[in-house]
């Protein structure tokens, strides 16, 4: 993957209880919906949203199915398995699908691991698959722009060992 290898949600996040904080909060429990305005943060294991307003659909009214998040940007981090760095991500519009493993974002969208970025009008990241799709606003205004930092240089058969000698 371009933006630093596999880069899945920590496995351990589904099993985590969800917070949520707002100013104000209507939840339909017939429909499974629940919808937070108002300085929205959310938070579940390493997952971190914010957002002006955030949706939350449960399909089997057990499980989060879909996620709305809509801001000026509304915001995500998490910390994929095995990396260091967490994936962060902002836009106008941002949707998760919980199931799938798949954050879509959309209007001003922009994408970080690391140094690495991704920029467009539309991003979609599929952790499971470990694949990053971007594209270009539909009046041709805001072409994709990516960031990829060189990787460190692995240590050749023919460099020095590291010293270990300790100063005097």
């Amino acid at each position: 993957m371009l933006i630093g290898g596999p880069a899945h949600a920590l496995s351990t996040d589904k099993q985590q209880p969800i917070h949520i904080e707002a100013d104000n909060v209507t939840i339909d429990d017939g429909r499974g919906v629940a919808v937070y305005r108002g300085n929205v943060h959310f938070k579940q294991g390493s997952a971190q949203l914010t957002a002006d307003e955030v949706t939350v659909s449960t399909a089997d009214r057990k499980q989060v199915g879909k996620i709305v998040a809509k801001g000026a940007p509304a915001t995500f981090r998490q910390r994929p398995d095995n990396k260091d760095q967490d994936m962060r991500g902002q836009a106008l519009h941002i949707e998760y699908f919980a199931n799938e493993e798949r954050v879509v974002l959309e209007t001003q969208a922009q994408l970080w691991q690391g140094q690495n970025e991704f920029a467009g009008s539309r991003i979609e990241y599929r952790a499971g698959e470990e694949v990053v799709q971007a594209q270009k606003a539909p009046d041709d205004s805001q072409r994709v722009h990516v960031i990829i930092q060189p990787r460190p240089a692995a240590p050749g058969p023919d460099a020095p060992p590291p010293s270990n000698k300790s100063a005097p």
